[in-house]
């Protein structure tokens, strides 16, 4: 263990010793009235202070540079007439940008447009209000959304050719599995009932699971079979796994994802692709 190493632990011992100590001593007889309500805090404004919750958001900005995502988005999509002043890309990393801090709908992203602090972190005067946001979700139809998932592929190419030689030694196994997802929304458009009573959609997931990356996601009603669709998604992720330099694929899924006949008719250049499902048990 280094020096630092061991100066961290022994300081974290210390002051876990410390609270210890503290919550053993404030266990007495109390005469003197509650203990909470008599903070001994002082607020100051400085001039000179920034901060956001979403320090880490810059790390992703950069990496999204890097691999030129927004690039890629922009080449993939033509979904609005006239930039003013967002693109595609922009309405897309908005959205994103919003889940990973947190926001559970669009009007999250409100939050994000009144901290200076994170526009600031992104280079930005502004972002897409909510009501924009909603509005360029509703410009998209089946194939922009397939081809808003391959621009974000080829960007992952990009990541998965910086890894070393190790990374492509061993099969590119793909999963896919689907499961009901409920929903509370007024606007549901493509949802159905499933044999359970719940009213939702049928999320299809197409995944590498050496890495736990999700490749291809589609949406059915709630009543659908689980395995609609996933041989276009298998297509697509073999090649894309084929063209990163994997030299054999497995797919794996349960039964009912055991489309031998399909499999029959499996490319020539997939050759070493393998279909597996698991034991019952």
């Amino acid at each position: 263990m280094s020096t630092n190493r061991r100066t961290r632990a022994a300081r974290l011992r210390a002051e876990a010793t410390t609270i210890e100590r503290r919550l053993a001593r404030a266990v007495v007889p109390n005469l003197s009235g509650p203990v909470l309500g008599r903070a001994n805090i002082a607020y100051e404004l400085s001039a000179r202070t920034n901060g956001t919750a979403h320090g880490g958001i810059g790390a992703i900005a950069k990496l999204i540079d890097q691999v030129d995502l927004a690039g890629e988005i922009d080449s993939s999509l033509e979904l609005l007439k006239l930039h003013k002043p967002y693109h595609e890309s922009d309405h897309v990393l908005n959205i994103a940008y919003n889940a990973l801090c947190g926001g559970q709908r669009l009007e999250d992203i409100e939050a994000r447009r009144c901290d200076a602090v994170f526009l600031d972190g992104l280079g930005t005067e502004s972002l897409p209000d909510p009501t924009t946001a909603g509005d360029f979700c509703r410009r998209f139809d089946p194939a922009a959304v397939l081809a808003l998932q391959e621009a974000v592929n080829r960007s992952r190419l990009k990541v998965w050719r910086r890894q070393g030689p190790a990374f492509f030694s061993g099969p590119a196994e793909i999963d896919a599995d689907a499961s009901i997802v409920a929903t509370d929304a007024q606007t549901t458009q493509g949802i159905d009932i499933a044999y359970n009573g719940i009213w939702g959609y049928s999320a299809l997931l197409v995944s590498l699971a050496n890495t736990k990356e999700p490749l291809y996601l589609g949406l059915h009603g709630a009543n659908r079979p689980s395995h609609e669709g996933v041989i276009d998604y298998y297509d697509r992720a073999i090649a894309l796994c084929r063209h990163a330099g994997f030299k054999e694929i497995r797919l794996r899924g349960d039964t009912d994802f055991a489309l031998t006949a399909e499999f029959a008719g499996t490319p020539t250049a997939c050759a070493s692709c393998s279909a597996t499902t698991p034991a019952p048990t």
